[in-house]
């Protein structure tokens, strides 16, 4: 437990609050910037003395409760959760299941990208969200939203060049959301449908270790032949989210079909 940094900490987000930010109304002027101690601890649902000592440095180690209910009460984002909960020397709880909400910002971002298919997936490859130009281009994404279902257990997945490397990619991050996220009843019914696949039961049991990354494909769409692509995903780690954008070289056959669904 790193007492100091954990004290150091409390104290800097403490200052950075102001009572409007998190519902407690003014009380007139304050010789320093941000919350009151005892004003966090009443919001931690802890005693005062208690706070006191963690921003000295005098505290025991904090529980997982504890740190939750001071996450809480300084507002902290996902990403300062983690790090409070490292400073303190304790394991992060596993999270009930993933986030399935598309913030706004990436939402947004999938209508701005010109000629650019898009799509978002949470980390049991559900389809969240997408763009035109990816429905057109994979289809059915209202239907069939989950990548995993679809590479297979639907044979049409199969029909582009990258089927067996995304294969492993799908399994190595299904097996990290089943290790974050054991208590989802419906990450759970998803691998029990997969398993049905002898192709996905033999590649869990391999244990793959692969990451997204920049991939170029060609795949026959039903419509209009053979299609050569390539794929980029930007993580979106506070809500273990990846965007995938689906874009074509310029020039090519597949960037003048692109413009032409997007117009």
């Amino acid at each position: 437990m790193a007492r100091e940094e954990l004290a150091r900490f409390l104290r800097d987000r403490r200052g950075g609050l102001r009572p409007a930010d998190v519902g407690l109304p003014a009380t007139g002027p304050r010789r320093t910037p941000g919350l009151r101690r005892e004003e966090v601890a009443s919001l931690a649902t802890m005693s005062v003395d208690y706070y006191t000592r963690l921003e000295q440095a005098r505290g025991p180690r904090p529980s997982p409760r504890i740190l939750d209910s001071l996450a809480g009460a300084l507002r902290l984002p996902p990403a300062e959760r983690r790090h409070l909960f490292r400073l303190a020397g304790t394991t992060l709880p596993a999270a009930p299941g993933p986030a399935r909400e598309v913030r706004p910002y990436v939402a947004d971002l999938l209508r701005r990208l010109p000629e650019t298919g898009a799509i978002v997936t949470d980390a049991t490859y559900e389809i969240i969200a997408w763009n035109p130009l990816a429905e057109a281009l994979l289809g059915g994404l209202g239907d069939h939203p989950n990548l995993a279902r679809r590479r297979f257990l639907e044979p049409v997945a199969h029909r582009n060049s990258g089927a067996a490397e995304f294969g492993e990619i799908a399994v190595a991050r299904l097996r990290a959301a089943a290790a974050r996220y054991p208590r989802d009843a419906r990450l759970g019914a998803l691998l029990a449908d997969l398993r049905t696949s002898e192709e996905f039961t033999h590649l869990w049991a391999t244990n793959p270790v692969r990451t997204p990354g920049h991939r170029t494909k060609t795949f026959d769409h039903p419509a209009h032949g053979a299609l050569r692509v390539n794929c980029d995903v930007l993580s979106v780690p506070d809500d273990d989210q990846q965007v995938v954008f689906i874009t074509a070289d310029p020039g090519s056959r597949a960037a003048r079909l692109f413009r032409t669904l997007d117009s």
